[in-house]
Parts: structure tokens; C-alpha cells; sequence
């Protein structure tokens, strides 16, 4: 992208830039980013902006490709989700974890084996988060970042339903480790937002009650 003065600005992080500084650059406008990669880098761009404000980053460009759109956003959520899975492995351990639970009425068989069966609860994240990129980076399914089949995209469902299970049990069994990545990220917020929106998920399988608890907040204010 170059700018007035005719200098260009090189939208990488540089070697040794530290984390602080990652990805300070100016704001594109979606229509100037010429790329195949220009719908992660917009929504890249709005969270940066600003985590919170999630109708603006669950909020298409103009014409967008409604399944090119979630595509992007399930890939997102993924690469992000494995931050949280590294603050979980400090905490949920074979040993104690020894199924993937949220609550005492759930159990979750996990999908990585020939047969699905019950793993410890940070293998079944692992698992889940490497058979999500798996499938979300198959040249079979989805060989291009700018069309998706409908038949790809009705696979996007599934893996949702799969990698919500590590919010929940985030939730309910490591509640402090949840709450201090939430409040970072917002991430469960815009999740549960987006699965809503598109009808991704079955709002009985949305078992954090983030939204309600976020609403509740607001009317006691």
C-alpha cells in the first residue's frame, strides 16, 4: 500500500519486533486490499481495532461471499483459540482432566480416532484444534480462499459444534483461565455471536451463558 507522499508501507512484522508492536500498521479499506487473503486481513484488521466491538467485526464488506465470510471467521477463531489452549495446559492436566467435560451432564467422545472415545480433556483440544486446520486447509474441500462450495461450507457446523467444547470446559472447569482470556480476546463473546447469527449452532448446545450474563450486567447498571 503506498501512501500520499508516495512511501510504501509494508504490512509485515518485521524480525525482533516484539509483541507489543506486532501489526501496527494503518488501517486498508477492504475494497484497496489486493489479495486472496483480503477477507482474513479485513477481519484481522477489525479485531485489532477492537476486540469488544463485535457487531463490527461480524459485519461483511458490502457484496461479500456469505460463505467465504464464515470460512474466514471459523479459521480465525481457530488460530486464536489455540492461545487459549496454551494457557489451559498449564492447568488441565491427563491427570485431572481425565475426560472432556462442561459440567456433570456433559461428556464429549472425541472425533481425531477411528472409533470416537473419551480422551483427557487437553488432548481432546489438541485434537479437535489440529483436525479443525486439517480440514480447514484441505485442498479437497476448500481449495480456494475466494469461492467455497456449498457442500464445504456445510461442513463448517460441525466443526463448530467441536471447538465450542473447549469454551465450555474452559468455562466450567477453569473458570479463571476463561475469564482472564475472555477479557482479553472477547472471543467466546463473538463466537457464540457468530454462530447465532448464521445459524451454525443449536442454541441448546450453547451452554456458556456469556450472552446472558453480559445482558444480565447491563440491566442491573
Amino acid at each position: 500500500m503506498k501512501m500520499a507522499d508516495g512511501s510504501t508501507i509494508l504490512r509485515r512484522n518485521r524480525p525482533g519486533t516484539k509483541a507489543k508492536d506486532f501489526s501496527r500498521w494503518p488501517d486498508e479499506p477492504f475494497e484497496e486490499m489486493d489479495s486472496t487473503l483480503a477477507v482474513q486481513q479485513y477481519i484481522q484488521q477489525q479485531i485489532r481495532r477492537d476486540p469488544a466491538n463485535i457487531d463490527l467485526i461480524l459485519t461483511p464488506p458490502d457484496a461479500q461471499d456469505e460463505g467465504v465470510w464464515k470460512y474466514e471467521h471459523l479459521r480465525q477463531f481457530c488460530m486464536e483459540l489455540n492461545g487459549l489452549a496454551v494457557r489451559l495446559q498449564g492447568e488441565c492436566h491427563p491427570e485431572t482432566c481425565t475426560q472432556m467435560t462442561a459440567t456433570e451432564q456433559w461428556i464429549f467422545l472425541c472425533a481425531a480416532h477411528k472409533t470416537p472415545k473419551e480422551c483427557p480433556a487437553i488432548d481432546y483440544t489438541r485434537h479437535t484444534l489440529d483436525g479443525a486446520a486439517c480440514l480447514l486447509n484441505s485442498n479437497k474441500y476448500f481449495p480456494s480462499r475466494v469461492s467455497i462450495k456449498e457442500s464445504s461450507v456445510a461442513k463448517l457446523g460441525s466443526v463448530c459444534r467441536r471447538v465450542y467444547r473447549i469454551f465450555s470446559h474452559a468455562y466450567f472447569h477453569h473458570r479463571t483461565i476463561f475469564d482472564e482470556f475472555e477479557n482479553e480476546t472477547y472471543l467466546c463473546r463473538r463466537f457464540t455471536a457468530f454462530v447465532t447469527k448464521y445459524n451454525l449452532m443449536s442454541k441448546d448446545n450453547l451452554i456458556v451463558p456469556i450472552l446472558e450474563e453480559e445482558g444480565s450486567g447491563e440491566t442491573d447498571a
